[in-house]
C-alpha cells in the first residue's frame, strides 16, 4: 500500500483491524457482477421486463431474507463458511453464530469474505441482486425459487408462533 493510502487506512481504522482493501475488492466484485447481469439482461432484450410487480417484489423480498439467513446462519451451510470462520455458539433455532478466524486477519480479501458470509444483512444485497437478475433473465424459474423460499420463511414464522403459543400455554399451567 502506498503512503497516502496507508495514512487513510490508519486514520480510518483508529487502531482497529479493518480490511479496507478487502472491502474495495468486494465492492468491485459486486459492481462487476451487477454490471454483468445488466449486460445479460440487455442482450436478452429484457427492457420490457424492467417493471417488477408488487407480488413479485414481495416474493423477492421474503426470499432474499430467507436465503441470506440460510447462507449466513444455517448449521447445514456451515461447511461453506468453515474455511474462513469458526463456530462460536448456537443462535436462533437451527442457526449458528460464527466469527472470522484470526488466521485470515492479515488477508484482507479472506477477512472480508468471512465478514460477508456470516452477516445476513450484508448478504441480502448480493442475494437480492442475484434473485432480481434471475427474475429478469429467467422469470419462471426464479418465481419457483422465490416461491419456495417464501414458503419456507412462512413456515419458519409459523414454527416460531407455535413455539410461542406452547410457552404461553405452559406458563398458564404453572
Amino acid at each position: 500500500m502506498d503512503k497516502p493510502l496507508e495514512h487513510v487506512h490508519h486514520r480510518y481504522a483508529h487502531g482497529e483491524h479493518r480490511p479496507l482493501s478487502g472491502y474495495v475488492a468486494t465492492g468491485v466484485t459486486y459492481a462487476v457482477a451487477a454490471g454483468g447481469l445488466l449486460v445479460a439482461g440487455k442482450r436478452k432484450g429484457a427492457a420490457a421486463q424492467t417493471r417488477i410487480s408488487a407480488g413479485d417484489l414481495v416474493l423477492l423480498t421474503i426470499a432474499t431474507h430467507r436465503l441470506a439467513r440460510t447462507l449466513a446462519k444455517d448449521a447445514v451451510t456451515s461447511p461453506l463458511r468453515a474455511p474462513v470462520t469458526r463456530y462460536q455458539a448456537t443462535g436462533m433455532p437451527s442457526e449458528v453464530n460464527e466469527e472470522v478466524v484470526p488466521e485470515v486477519k492479515d488477508q484482507p480479501l479472506l477477512h472480508t469474505l468471512g465478514e460477508l458470509i456470516t452477516c445476513p444483512f450484508c448478504l441480502g444485497q448480493w442475494v437480492a441482486t442475484g434473485l432480481v437478475g434471475g427474475h429478469v433473465l429467467a422469470p419462471t424459474l426464479t418465481r419457483v425459487v422465490t416461491s419456495t423460499l417464501t414458503a419456507v420463511a412462512g413456515a419458519d414464522a409459523l414454527q416460531f408462533a407455535y413455539s410461542a403459543l406452547q410457552r404461553l400455554e405452559g406458563s398458564d399451567r404453572g
